[in-house]
């Protein structure tokens, strides 16, 4: 890569630019497309533990800063030069990857997939308000960050309890409803030493310090929204311990908006299921649970009443025993294979299923050395499984009568 000057950063001047004019400084190819420089870019690169900008680069006829109408009516009439589909930054310099090359020297429009960046902003700023709560609250530190493709995760390097982890979400959003400013600070190393701020690492050259008024204060290179408002809500999902601390995953504005739907859209189908009223469903499904589990009781009930009508059926001279059933508890038909082999001098099978989902089978033996016999059965009907000499489990596809004849040709 040829040598070029550091990248002039746009969206430190402003988070919400959406289009930009630039000059093609460099083009490189790379593994899976190319690298563009350009001399200026609001494509944020990865960093801040947030992903890189994606969006596409168009031709423009100048690379001075236009009006907005300006970008429109170029844009209506410029050629597709790039989709960028990654950024990241090396030494200063912003590198631009793209799904085809694009000629050093050519003006361009920037256009950013905002949607995608303002997405990003509200989980990032949303994390700093956490964040900051958690800090003044208890004293711990924002461990770990990474803002994924569905929640944003954040690790602290102490417990919280369910009630703590409300307490901050109740917080974190009165902060989101006073919608207060979100400050840009950029201190000089005198002001620095002097400023209570979290993330206070070693940082080479200018601090960037990200400031929410009686919330937060924090070291951070990433864009975020102009005022917490922009957020709208935050949520958090879960909060387990984690390697001495606990791990919380959130979700904030729009995807908080999607999680909103998604919850709203199972529960109103469980709430017509039950016919319960939303607010009385998790009552509806706990009874929903015990009538099943009394049931459960007596279906186990009615089949151990059938196993045990069916060993007391065995007379002892039958050379091969065997059972065909559905849906029947697993442990009372292994019971049963291990009383029937007391009772028969030759093989004893049951098999768990139906000829149109296969069969799950047990199979004992005091006499024989019955994974011969599933050996054979599992070549037959595409099964699989073993065991020991005298008893062997596993599954097959077949139907009943064929596997009836299987095993009386065994016999």
């Amino acid at each position: 890569m040829q040598k070029v000057d550091v990248t002039e950063k746009l969206f430190d001047q402003s988070s919400t630019i959406k289009e930009f004019t630039a000059v093609v400084r460099s083009c490189e190819k790379t593994e899976g497309g190319y690298q563009v420089v350009l001399n200026r870019t609001a494509f944020f690169p990865e960093g801040g533990g947030q992903d890189g900008d994606s969006g596409w680069l168009y031709e423009a006829a100048v690379a001075e800063t236009e009006p907005e109408t300006s970008f429109l009516e170029q844009r209506r009439s410029a050629t597709l030069l790039g989709v960028v589909c990654d950024t990241q930054e090396k030494n200063g310099i912003i590198y631009h990857k793209t799904d085809r090359p694009v000629e050093p020297g050519t003006c361009v429009i920037g256009r950013l997939d905002f949607e995608e960046r303002f997405m990003r902003m509200q989980q990032h700023t949303a994390e700093h308000i956490i964040s900051g709560i958690v800090h003044r609250l208890h004293g711990y530190d924002n461990v770990g960050f990474h803002l994924g493709v569905d929640v944003t995760t954040l690790d602290f390097n102490g417990e919280l309890t369910w009630e703590q982890v409300h307490e901050a979400e109740t917080l974190a959003n009165r902060a989101v409803f006073d919608n207060l400013p979100v400050e840009i600070l950029y201190p000089t190393s005198q002001e620095l030493e002097h400023l209570v701020y979290r993330s206070k690492i070693e940082i080479e050259g200018q601090v960037r310090i990200v400031s929410i008024p009686g919330v937060d204060v924090c070291a951070c290179c990433a864009p975020h929204v102009n005022r917490t408002g922009e957020i709208g809500l935050i949520k958090i999902l879960t909060c387990d311990r984690h390697r001495g601390g606990c791990r919380m995953t959130m979700v904030s504005g729009i995807r908080a908006l999607a999680d909103y739907q998604m919850k709203q859209n199972s529960v109103s189908e469980v709430s017509s299921a039950l016919s319960a009223k939303p607010q009385e469903i998790g009552a509806a499904v706990l009874r929903q649970k015990q009538q099943i589990q009394k049931l459960r009781e007596h279906l186990n009930q009615l089949q151990a009443s059938y196993l045990s009508e069916k060993l007391s059926g065995i007379t002892g001279e039958e050379k091969t025993v065997c059972i065909f059933v559905e849906d029947f508890d697993a442990i009372a038909v292994r019971n049963f294979v291990n009383d029937a082999m007391e009772r028969c001098s030759g093989i004893c099978a049951a098999f768990v299923g139906n000829d149109l989902d296969g069969y799950r089978y047990i199979i004992g033996s005091r006499s024989a050395d019955t994974r011969n016999l599933a050996k054979r059965l599992n070549l037959t009907f595409e099964g699989k499984g073993g065991g020991k000499p005298e008893m062997v489990q596993g599954s097959l596809k077949g139907m009943q009568s064929e596997i009836r004849r299987a095993l009386d040709g065994q016999a």
